[in-house]
């Protein structure tokens, strides 16, 4: 080293008087020489400044070093921020924003999705919405997008939420966003001051703060921050106390005004506000999420200030799949230096991930099909079997939805014997799929075939619900198998070589340091990676990619980082997510990913294009029948079960699947102007339903009837009572209605399914969470009874249908029923089965009462909510309000 240093000195000493002669190679050994004399060569060799020509240096070793991977290092305060019992809080955020559309607004809203955060977002100069739910608060912490927002608030509102969060403990998050230069500029109504639109340096998280969960103290960012709009907070009371820290950047505007002595001083990023004052502890934020440390520390900041209702476990589980073993082409494949490499990052990882283990998916058809290095290394990998994990990718890597039931068999059992042969014990409860095909959107015989073969319990899958955003791929299971959502890390197939690395070494170690990746794993507890075996030759990326960010998170994070079987991950995977269990179906045409691995026999066209949800007892069955009159109306075929109903979005059909809810339905065609429909009226009053629909037919229409909910609830109780159903023939109308919460479960049952499909407004509305005004055909009841003919033209103009038929011609009225009928022939009808317009005893008095009282309420709310949507009042409706005082 110190002959280097001597030649060195020599070769610069010779560039100052040579200057205008020196060659190429020189000034490249010139700059080597520079750098090595300021103690950088160690860059110069690892390929960081680009200077030597990739193809003749090693493999990149990952460059990570922090004060907590020394050998002295200090333990790091890890906060509990345990919730306090007497909290009357719910896990929820509000999100007080400029516009849904800004910068700022939309990164926090991200990082609530990602980590599964529940949040309301509202503008922030409109009224507050309801803080409170029956003495319970509805939010557990209230931010700010910009600190401006909270400072100016009129007083009636600002009053109001100081109030709420002083009763209910909620702490408030807001960020500094300055419009101007200020200087030594006093926050509103605090005694607190900033200095603003400054550039920072050397940023560093105070060891000892009790918001700390997440993040490591005590570290420090060297080097220029991100940004020249960074505020700083300078206290002038006790109540405030620091959460983070950074000097001044010596060409800031401000230190050049004052003094060079400036920029030496630590000045306050990020701030608390103990509550000493006013009782609301508060955290200010000097700058956005530009600086990447930040996303961390809001999460701490979140947890803190909800006492630890709104946090993220420490424990993270990490599991790293190598795909397409064996599959890479020639040149791309690992030699027997790559598995030993393999081998020995995978024992140096242990070391930091409890548990750790690569994760092979082999497809044995492509066993030896590299040179004869890198068949040596397929041979290494066997020798080495029992050190790794290995999990089915199928034999000869098939796009599974290309194939059926008997092909995919066979695939399955030719990697299965390859195993055998190769003595690779493979853990038989997970598999992945080549290209995800088959998993999402569902293919049934990959399914059954897995179970078959392997056993499968376990997979994973990026598609669920979508590839992008990554922040919204979540798990389900299906047909007993747990699928998980699986991540990406940066490296594809053809990701080998890190100068050709999208945006060179440089990108890459922004995703690792506080970038993408690293915030992938800090997001989600449970983190699958996808890689190939392409990345662990060559440059050997991922070796590179996954040892510089573990080191990363155990340098700025308290996280813990475990590797289990896929099996027990499942299992964690939905105890901290059960919600996730049951799946959402979504319509594969809405996305070209979906399309692209969704069976080429499976079409969208037999999807139904309206929905006739009920209620149950309003005429929905007429209704339906009229549809049906016309040519181009075509509802699903009848199931056996259910009749004309198939009742797909709610219960347990749904789990049945998507395939299975298509063949209820024709193909129409491409040029067709049918129009398919399925009607179930039960669908009408369900929390889940309107949820599921969308996601399957988020350009369907929608069509409800209404009448007086009173006759709708007397109609189901003789409805049940005709079908005898106990409850029913045990007890009276108003002994049902008027049932109390110590009735048996029965009779409770019954008293339900009479009352609350009639709360009109609210089911509506939650159908209109999802789909638009427009999408939704609110039908009086009544009026379809006393005038089908007018209301089944006003159906067509709402489904735009062509041709338009005449019902006049189609429809007559039959005095023995009481209702209109179809015309079948001059003097002949077909009207409704013998149960319909059903005669029963006219409702008691006592009865009326009662449910004129309780549905006042609810009526009121249908009428502003149909004036609301510019729709026409009905005659039942305005004489229900008119009557009642």
């Amino acid at each position: 080293m110190l002959s280097v240093s001597h030649g060195c000195t020599a070769l610069v000493r010779l560039f100052l008087v040579r200057q205008p002669t020196i060659t190429k190679s020189i000034a490249v050994l010139l700059i080597f020489c520079v750098l090595s004399l300021l103690g950088l060569s160690y860059y110069v060799s690892t390929g960081v400044l680009n200077v030597v020509s990739k193809s003749s240096s090693p493999p990149p070793p990952p460059i990570v070093s922090c004060l907590s991977l020394s050998t002295d290092r200090k333990p790091s305060m890890v906060n509990d921020h345990s919730a306090m019992p007497q909290l009357r809080t719910v896990s929820k955020v509000l999100v007080l924003v400029e516009t849904p559309f800004t910068k700022m607004g939309q990164e926090v809203i991200a990082i609530l999705e990602a980590t599964r955060i529940r949040y309301k977002m509202e503008i922030a100069q409109k009224r507050l919405p309801n803080l409170t739910h029956q003495d319970k608060g509805r939010y557990g912490v209230v931010i700010f997008e910009r600190l401006e927002s909270y400072l100016n608030m009129d007083n009636w509102n600002r009053q109001l939420l100081d109030k709420y969060c002083r009763e209910y403990g909620v702490g408030i998050m807001a960020f500094a966003h300055p419009d101007e230069r200020l200087f030594n500029a006093q926050v509103k109504d605090f005694p607190l001051f900033v200095h603003s639109k400054l550039s920072m340096r050397d940023y560093r998280v105070k060891t000892a703060s009790p918001v700390l969960r997440i993040v490591r103290g005590g570290e420090v960012a060297r080097g220029v921050m991100p940004g020249d709009d960074w505020t700083v907070f300078v206290p002038n009371h006790t109540t405030y106390e620091p959460i983070a820290c950074a000097k001044l950047n010596p060409t800031s505007p401000f230190v050049l005004q004052i003094s060079d002595d400036v920029s030496e001083i630590l000045h306050t990023t990020i701030i608390r506000d103990r509550g000493e004052l006013d009782g609301i502890q508060r955290v200010f934020f000097g700058n956005s999420f530009k600086f990447w440390l930040h996303r961390p520390l809001f999460l701490d900041v979140l947890s803190f200030l909800s006492h630890g209702k709104l946090s993220i476990p420490l424990e993270h589980y990490i599991l790293i799949d190598i795909d397409d073993i064996f599959v890479s082409k020639p040149g791309t494949r690992m030699k027997p230096k790559d598995v030993q490499a393999l081998l020995e990052t995978q024992t140096h990882l242990q070391q930091s991930v409890d548990g750790f283990h690569f994760n092979l998916g082999f497809s044995g058809k492509y066993f030896h099909h590299g040179s004869e290095e890198e068949n040596a290394g397929d041979d290494m990998l066997i020798e080495s079997r029992e050190h790794f994990w290995w999990f089915d990718h199928t034999w000869s890597h098939m796009q599974s939805h290309q194939y059926n039931i008997s092909e995919i068999i066979r695939d399955l059992t030719l990697n299965k014997e390859f195993a055998k042969r190769h003595g690779i014990v493979v853990n038989n409860s997970y598999a992945v799929a080549p290209h995800h095909a088959g998993v999402y959107p569902v293919h049934e015989p990959l399914y059954e075939a897995w179970k078959k073969i392997w056993k499968v319990k376990v997979t994973s899958s990026e598609e669920y619900p979508h590839l992008n955003p990554a922040r919204y791929r979540r798990g389900f299971m299906y047909r007993g198998i747990k699928v998980l959502p699986r991540q990406t890390c940066g490296l594809f197939t053809h990701t080998i070589f890190i100068d050709k690395f999208p945006g060179g070494k440089m990108k890459l170690n922004q995703s690792i340091r506080g970038g993408e990746l690293f915030r992938t794993i800090l997001f989600n507890p449970i983190s699958i990676f996808m890689t190939h075996l392409s990345n662990y030759g060559s440059d050997r990326l991922g070796l590179y990619t996954f040892e510089s960010v573990i080191k990363f998170i155990q340098c700025w994070t308290n996280l813990k980082l475990k590797t289990v079987e896929p099996l027990k991950l499942g299992s964690i995977y939905f105890d901290m997510f059960p919600g996730e269990i049951d799946p959402v179906w979504r319509n594969p045409c809405n996305d070209k990913r979906h399309m692209a691995i969704w069976s080429a026999s499976k079409s969208c066209r037999r999807l139904p294009n309206f929905l006739v949800i009920g209620p149950q007892k309003t005429g929905t069955t007429a209704l339906y029948d009229f549809l049906g009159i016309h040519p181009l109306l075509v509802s699903n075929y009848n199931s056996l079960t259910t009749y004309e109903e198939v009742q797909f979005f709610k219960g347990k059909n749904y789990y049945k699947g998507l395939d299975w809810y298509m063949k209820f339905y024709p193909d129409p065609g491409e040029d067709s102007n049918v129009m398919l429909f399925e009607k179930s009226a039960n669908y009408f009053d369900s929390e889940l339903v309107p949820s599921r629909a969308y996601a399957l037919l988020p350009n369907a229409k929608l069509i409800c009837t209404i009448i007086d909910p009173a006759k709708r609830a007397y109609s189901w109780y003789q409805h049940q009572r005709a079908h005898q159903e106990i409850s029913a023939l045990s007890y009276t109308f108003y002994e049902v209605v008027t049932a109390g919460d110590s009735a048996t479960k029965e009779l409770r049952d019954l008293r339900y399914r009479c009352l609350n499909p009639g709360h009109y407004a609210y089911h509506i509305e939650n159908w209109l969470d999802h789909y638009n005004d427009e999408q939704m055909l609110i039908i009086d009841g009544e009026k379809l009874r006393l005038n089908p003919i007018l209301v089944m033209d006003e159906v067509q103009r709402f489904l735009q249908v062509d041709p338009v038929i005449d019902y006049s011609t189609k429809l007559k009225y039959n005095p023995k029923k009481g209702f209109f009928c179809q015309v079948m022939g001059v003097n002949h009808t077909k009207c409704l089965g013998k149960e319909k317009g059903r005669l029963y005893p006219e409702m008691d008095t006592q009865s009326q009462l009662y449910l004129a009282h309780y549905y006042r309420k609810h009526n009121i709310a249908l009428s502003k909510l149909l004036t609301s949507m510019g729709r026409p009042i009905p005659t039942w409706l305005k004489e229900q309000l008119t009557d009642q005082k």
